[in-house]
This record gives structure tokens, sequence and C-alpha cells, in this order.
């Protein structure tokens, strides 16, 4: 009998698919470490979401493991080295949330641009801050596209048709498709953040994007800028954009994604006006959740049945 260990909350059409498939599915909801460690014993697939991380000593003491799930996008909580070393192999679902995570994208530039969550606050404090709440239109706005894959993708086609906006990207390498679908311009990094009224990150956290936003990044950016991050969080230098914030060198940020998660209660960023924050919620939509969760059990489900362990 092929055992999956489902570790995080998917959708139950997932685990029915599991289930009516001929899989044992144990359950338990983002364990510390050590229980993850002790619930891997015999067990041949492993499905997560963002949370648990699966660390080097959580694959080393697994005595059946050959496949780990990952339903959504981003592997950087699961040691992917470490599991190629053992030859297990790593699944995702990252089409899974390309729309939920787009469309937040929009709601955050819409937010600060407009200070929706500046004057929701500010009325709750019984005040009426109409003369503090000059916002910008995004018509006509340049936006700046931090790569070009399916997130990068889906937020340009909103901007683009659905409010006029002008777009500019940068990626690794150029994307003929995505220029010609949107009549984006290529441009250098340095060149993006100088022109960009708008800059949205949407690329993988890796060695290499790692603090790819520092302070030198955020000076090159205008004073009337918005920067956006609903990728991860340490792609962003967070004392170096704290800074940019309060002295003005950008007019403000959207962030769902941060370099500590939860966000420390005294965090600065809880005591700046200019920026807009929500706890990681990009793929948290019911719809997304129910494909992330039927997409990877599906997947699941394919890499037994072509190993011949399941019919």
């Amino acid at each position: 009998m092929i055992r999956v260990l489902v570790a995080s909350k998917i959708h139950e059409k997932g685990i029915e698919i599991l289930r009516s498939s001929g899989i044992e599915v144990s359950r338990v909801e983002e364990p510390p470490e050590d229980e993850l460690i002790k619930a891997i014993k015999g067990v041949h697939g492993l499905i997560v979401r963002s949370k648990p991380i699966v660390t080097k000593r959580v694959i080393n003491a697994a005595d059946s493991l050959l496949v780990i799930g990952r339903a959504g996008v981003g592997v950087d909580n699961i040691d992917v080295e470490a599991a190629k070393t053992r030859g297990i192999e790593v699944l995702t679902s990252p089409e899974a949330t390309t729309q939920s995570v787009a469309e937040l994208t929009i709601g955050l530039i819409l937010a600060v641009a407009r200070k929706i969550a500046f004057c929701d606050r500010r009325i709750r404090a019984g005040e009426w801050p109409k003369k503090y709440a000059m916002g910008v239109e995004l018509s006509g706005k340049v936006l700046g596209i931090i790569g070009a894959g399916r997130i990068g993708s889906a937020v340009a086609r909103i901007a683009k048709f659905g409010f006029n906006m002008e777009i500019v990207y940068y990626s690794r390498s150029r994307h003929i498709e995505f220029e010609e679908e949107f009549g984006a311009k290529y441009l250098p990094l340095e060149e993006l953040l100088r022109r960009a009224d708008v800059v949205s990150i949407h690329v993988p956290l890796t060695e290499e994007t790692m603090h790819l936003i520092n302070e030198e990044k955020l000076r090159l950016m205008k004073k009337n800028a918005i920067l956006i991050n609903t990728s991860r969080g340490a792609i962003v230098d967070t004392n170096a954009l704290v800074k940019a914030l309060r002295e003005g060198w950008i007019a403000g940020a959207g962030l769902d994604v941060f370099e500590q998660e939860p966000l420390p209660s005294n965090h600065p960023l809880l005591q700046l006006d200019n920026v807009v924050l929500t706890s990681h919620i990009g793929a948290s939509t019911e719809e997304a959740q129910e494909r992330a969760g039927v997409d990877i059990a599906k997947k699941i489900v394919e890499f037994f049945r072509a190993k011949g362990y399941i019919k």
C-alpha cells in the first residue's frame, strides 16, 4: 500500500483523488520539524504548502520517501538539493495560484495608489482624511514587471487591458511572446527601475534574487513610484525599503510577503502610512486552493502510476 502524508491543509477534492486511486492518506497540519521527522517514517509521498519546512533532517529521516509535492508555486521551504541527493522527486502545481496572486497584485497597486488602506485606518480612528488622500490614476502609467512568467504575464494582462498601463519588463532572458501580447519593452533592471511608475516583483527566491531590490536599486526609482512584492519577502532588503519609505525615495509599497513571517508586532513597517501589508495571502482564495490541491494530488497519482506502484 502506497502511503502519502499530507502535512498541510489541502482541498478535500485532492484528498479524495488520492484515496480513490488506492493511496493511503495520513494527515497532520504544519507539524514542527521533530514531529514531521517522526511522521515521515514509512511514507512514500509527502504533500506540503508553504509550510512546514522540509529540511535536510526531515529528508534524511525518511526511509521510504519517493516524492514531495508542493501544493502551489515555489519550493524555498523544501531542501531540493537534499531531496535530489536521495533520489526524491519534487513536484509543484504553479499554475493553480496564478490568477489569485495576479489579482492580489493589482489590488495592492490600487490600495497604495488610491490610499485605500490609509483612509480606512484613519476613518476607523474617527478622522476624515480626504485632504491627505490625494492619489494617482493607473491609466497611462508605466508598470515595470520583474519576471515575465505565469504571474507576471497575468498581472500584465490585467494592467494593460484593464487599466491601459504601459508594460516594461526585466527577466533573465527576453520573452518575445510576452512582448508581442502586451506591447511590452524589455529593459535592463536598472533602467526599468528608473522608468517605471509601479514596479511589481514576480521572480522566485534564489541566491541570485536574494535582496535583488536593495538600497542601491531603491535609490534608482522615481520619488512617486510604488513597489509591489507578492513573490518572496527576501527578494527585497527590508531595512533598505523601510529607509526608502521613511525618507521618501519612493511614494509607497504594497507587500504580501516578508523576510520574517509572521511580521513582528514591533516591526517598523507597521508604523508607516505609505505601505499596505497583507499576510501572505496571494494564493488564499477558494478557487486557487481547490486547484492547487487537485493539481498536486493528480501529479502524485500520476507519479506512482508511472512507477507501477498503483493502477
